[in-house]
């Protein structure tokens, strides 16, 4: 069964509440920092998730007369969003690591704390991977974002269980707040990283190599097919990503005897091979005559893609 994105968002809520109170608890008990400072980032967990639902949800909705290309771009103020809960959640780990450091305290009741992490880990690492799938899938990059998060915070989790079991090897006290700023630091850098991919999307970034080359290709393979001696050219290709969308506005330059409803069932031809080589791409093409490309391109005013 293939769950829907408002689905897994719901579900990432309910699994951020129960590894707040797993990891909340394993904190209690032990006393340590590292722990701590885990639970600390799983109630961002939970903002970001229930924030990401409601930027999906209004994703979803349709184009309208204020919105005539959707409401797409709204998944990366989701992402946006997480990402500086992210930084905001890794200054508070800084700044109570810090303290610790300054003055060490004992951990108690190891075991029953590392066991609450691992489990609290295994329900975060499972989620993960049923996000990055649907992500790829529906190219949805709240989903992509919460999912980095979860991992995120598996990683470190693992990485706190690391430290806990070597303070408990040696007896260094101060390796326990210490591991707790690697922790931060390394969620800043996720943060960081989950900020600058939501300002370039919001930005109309064109669409990635990869699907620039489909889109080439798919020109390519269309005017290949047309009958010898008929050419077509293509150039002023612009791209854009919006969320799940992506959209391309080229000139499809035909011969000028082409009758106007032979031209535009070739458009209508060529739209639809490239909406089926790239799903979710949306395209307008004007239609021009060969000899105004011509001009044009000695003029210098048009470019090939």
């Amino acid at each position: 069964m293939t769950l829907t994105s408002k689905t897994l968002l719901r579900l990432s809520v309910a699994v951020a509440l129960i590894t707040i109170v797993l990891k909340g608890t394993a904190g209690y008990i032990t006393n340590s920092m590292g722990l701590i400072s885990d639970a600390m980032e799983s109630f961002v967990n939970l903002a970001s998730a229930m924030f990401a639902l409601a930027m999906v949800t209004i994703a979803e909705r349709p184009a309208d007369d204020e919105h005539p290309y959707g409401h797409h771009k709204a998944e990366y103020f989701s992402s946006g969003f997480e990402g500086i809960l992210i930084v905001g959640a890794a200054i508070a780990i800084l700044w109570v690591s810090v303290q610790r450091l300054l003055s060490p305290q004992p951990l108690e009741q190891v075991g029953w704390g590392l066991a609450l992490s691992v489990v609290s880990s295994g329900l975060n690492a499972g989620l993960a991977v049923m996000l990055f799938r649907a992500a790829r899938e529906r190219r949805s990059i709240a989903l992509e974002a919460d999912g980095r998060h979860l991992m995120t915070d598996v990683w470190t989790s693992a990485a706190v269980v690391i430290g806990i079991v070597g303070v408990q090897l040696s007896g260094w006290l101060w390796l326990d707040p210490v591991l707790a700023i690697g922790v931060a630091l390394n969620i800043v850098r996720e943060g960081a990283k989950l900020v600058w991919r939501s300002s370039q999307g919001l930005m109309d970034r064109a669409l990635d190599p990869e699907t620039l080359a489909t889109v080439r290709a798919t020109l390519d393979a269309f005017a290949a097919r047309m009958p010898e001696g008929t050419r077509l050219r293509f150039d002023d290709m612009v791209t854009r990503s919006a969320g799940q969308r992506r959209f391309a506005d080229l000139h499809m330059h035909v011969p000028g005897d082409w009758t106007l409803q032979h031209a535009a069932s070739m458009r209508d031809q060529l739209e639809q091979s490239l909406m089926d080589a790239v799903p979710g791409l949306r395209v307008t093409i004007q239609l021009l005559p060969l000899t105004m490309e011509a001009r044009a391109t000695q003029a210098g005013e048009h470019h090939s893609p």
